[in-house]
């Protein structure tokens, strides 16, 4: 039992840090769009920002061991940088402006139920619905698919919190309307902009999986997918946002 708890416990800690990380970066993002940045610039300097720190550190930490980049690993670094980047980050952001950071963080507990369901579609994994860890996967896809659909569709008596004078749970003013109905129908329209999101990132898994047995170098595939991302995330937002180059300015 030690020696199962040691194999286990290794990426434990890592895992309880990134999603830390992620709850505070939520957080974050809930604050920028409701302050009024534009969402898809917000996208686009995260990554910015995430190439030029993760850039130097490949450079210096996996110099001399790194292979030749290929341009297979070039093409899953771009649809790393498309399904792990821009496409679930804008489709988050949108889900951010229309639910709240609660929710958002919440909802994609799905990844691991939704990872699950295309790994048996695309026979890279087999259901042994005999086996513990075969019922297990079963019963964890369910209780997440439940779950998420419990945060959905169940609307709770609202939970009064200390007041900070900072809107994190309510929906942004970019969708301002005080009817119910349509705030229902935005609250929707962001759940599903959470699920696509989701899902997006499940199919990145599968790629960055795929990718990193041919490439195992984590800092140099993490800086080509930011780059990637850099590439994608700014085209969307010139083409959306081209009209209005004050949102890249900085406050």
């Amino acid at each position: 039992m030690a020696n199962i708890w040691k194999v286990v416990k290794l990426p434990v800690l890592p895992m309880v840090v990134a999603q830390i990380a992620n709850a505070c970066a939520y957080v974050l993002f809930k604050l920028a769009v409701n302050d009024g940045m534009s969402r898809r610039v917000l996208v686009a300097y995260r990554y910015i920002f995430a190439t030029a720190f993760i850039t130097p550190l490949a450079c210096i930490l996996e110099r001399g061991a790194r292979t030749k980049i290929t341009k297979t690993i070039l093409f899953q670094s771009f649809l790393c940088g498309l399904f792990g980047g821009a496409m679930p980050q804008n489709l988050q952001m949108e889900a951010l402006a229309l639910t709240s950071v609660t929710f958002a963080t919440a909802i994609s507990n799905l990844i691991p139920a939704i990872t699950f369901i295309l790994c048996l579609s695309f026979r890279m994994e087999k259901l042994n619905v005999r086996s513990a860890a075969g019922k297990a996967k079963i019963i964890g896809t369910i209780v997440g698919i439940g779950g998420a659909m419990v945060m959905t569709f169940y609307k709770g008596v609202p939970v009064k919190m200390l007041s900070f004078h900072i809107n994190l749970f309510n929906n942004s003013h970019h969708y301002g309307s005080t009817h119910s109905s349509h705030n229902g129908s935005l609250f929707l329209l962001g759940s599903l902009s959470s699920l696509l999101s989701n899902a997006s990132y499940a199919l990145w898994l599968i790629i960055q999986a795929k990718m990193s047995r041919a490439f195992p170098y984590p800092y140099s595939s993490t800086a080509l997918m930011c780059a990637m991302a850099v590439l994608l995330s700014t085209l969307l937002t010139f083409c959306i946002d081209s009209k209005d180059l004050s949102q890249w300015k900085l406050g």
